[in-house]
């Protein structure tokens, strides 16, 4: 362990400190590890992903609801539509819930 000098108040500390003991300057920033950025990297791919499923899933939806003949067929594919939106809601919800709660539990400490 070396000691070096703070910026702010020139006192002697140690470079593996994170704060000044004496005067509380940030010294430097606690980084992820390698496997707490695959978790955060993957929180975020996952959540863009979702998104685009949902708004192609919708709109390809809405473009069969228009091309449908009859009323019937319109009312399917409404239901259908609304059904497969909640379906992409509730894996989404639940899938936030597990990658945020590992994004949290692998973040950075002092």
């Amino acid at each position: 362990m070396a000691l070096t000098n703070c910026k702010e108040c020139n006192s002697e500390i140690s470079d593996k400190a994170f704060d000044c003991p004496k005067c509380g300057a940030k010294l430097r920033k606690p980084e992820r590890s390698f496997f707490g950025k695959i978790i955060k990297y993957t929180f975020i791919v996952f959540n863009l992903l979702m998104l685009l499923w949902f708004v192609t899933g919708v709109g390809s939806a809405a473009q069969t609801v228009d091309a449908a003949a009859s009323e019937a067929e319109q009312a399917g594919a409404a239901i259908g539509t609304g059904i497969g939106a909640m379906l992409i809601i509730t894996i989404w919800v639940f899938g936030d819930l597990i990658l945020g709660i590992m994004t949290l539990l692998t973040r950075p400490k002092k």
